[in-house]
């Protein structure tokens, strides 16, 4: 357990020094923020064209693991969907932000730091796959959802089209073409250009970690107990089983692959939840989700380690 524990003590302890640098006045949030946009910008698409193109593209674009990690995924989110929605009647727009904050693994902030703890380098593999699934497919079914919901009158292909507008944008996604070009055509990065990527790659876990710290810091949790409960509950709890079990129902089960997507599957929901419910009217809910996952994830993520060490799939001695 101590093994354990010094895995994922220095990540926490990352977070708590983000956290003591805004409660101390050594930073404010506009600079958090500003560090934020250089990770999601410059640091996570850096480190994702790194994965791409050292490892072969059949590697990364690994069929069994995108299927059982993406079934688990949309399983969680259409039952989140249903829950409430039909079962709570909330509105579309509210029942989809539940969903993402279910579906949706903080995989770049949290979960590869963890994993590159546990697993070493394959973990930029895992966390470009999962950047995959997470921005192609979850964040932007809840996003379609949400301006459906959101009394706009928007229509179904308005909000795809708004959708697809933000896809194209998004850093992570160019940062994904640019590695899969790479890695497909066989072709090299120059040195020079390698050396900046790598030096990017680099700081894209301690930094962000750092990130989150900041961005939880302020942050409040009253009166919200039932939705936060909810949603923390359903991302810490189930979405890793849910992730398990589609991976057990596929046949020629990797336990290096499954380890990888519990470890993912484990970590809080994406640093950007609160940004998206301001949006639909959930500011509150999602920040006080936010924070409440990412303290809680620190005994989940443990025990998954732990369970994953106990069962022979890793080994963290």
């Amino acid at each position: 357990m101590l093994a354990i524990l010094g895995i994922t003590s220095p990540i926490f302890l990352l977070i708590g020094v983000g956290y003591l640098a805004m409660l101390g006045g050594i930073v404010t949030r506009p600079q958090v923020q500003g560090v934020g946009t250089f990770v999601l910008y410059c640091a996570l698409p850096a480190l994702v064209i790194r994965a791409l193109t050292q490892h072969p593209l059949q590697e990364v674009l690994n069929p069994h693991y995108l299927l059982a990690y993406g079934l688990g995924s949309v399983a969680i989110f259409a039952g989140a969907l249903l829950l409430t929605r039909r079962l709570q009647r909330k509105p579309l727009s509210a029942s989809a932000m539940h969903a993402m904050g279910m579906a949706a693994s903080n995989s770049g902030f949290v979960g590869y730091p963890v994993a590159a703890m546990v697993l070493g380098s394959p973990a930029a593999v895992f966390l470009a796959m999962n950047m995959l699934i997470e921005n192609l497919l979850i964040i932007p079914a809840a996003l379609i959802l949400g301006e459906l919901g959101n009394h706009s009158g928007v229509g179904f292909r308005e909000a795809l089209r708004q959708t697809a507008t933000r896809l194209a944008r998004n850093p992570i996604l160019i940062g994904l073409t640019v590695g899969v070009v790479f890695s497909a055509s066989g072709l090299t990065l120059p040195g020079p250009v390698a050396k900046t990527i790598d030096m990017l790659a680099s700081a894209a876990a301690p930094v962000a970690l750092f990130v989150i710290g900041g961005t939880l810091y302020g942050l409040r949790t009253r009166g919200m107990a039932g939705d936060v409960g909810q949603i923390v509950l359903g991302k810490l709890i189930l979405h890793p089983l849910a992730v398990l079990l589609a991976f057990l129902s596929l046949p020629s089960l990797d336990p290096f692959l499954l380890a990888g997507a519990l470890l993912f599957a484990s970590a809080p929901m994406i640093s950007v939840f609160p940004i998206f419910g301001q949006r639909y009217g959930l500011a509150g809910v999602s920040a006080a989700a936010l924070m409440m996952a990412t303290l809680a994830s620190f005994v989940t993520i443990s025990l998954t380690i732990w369970l994953l060490d106990t069962s022979g799939m890793i080994a963290t001695h």
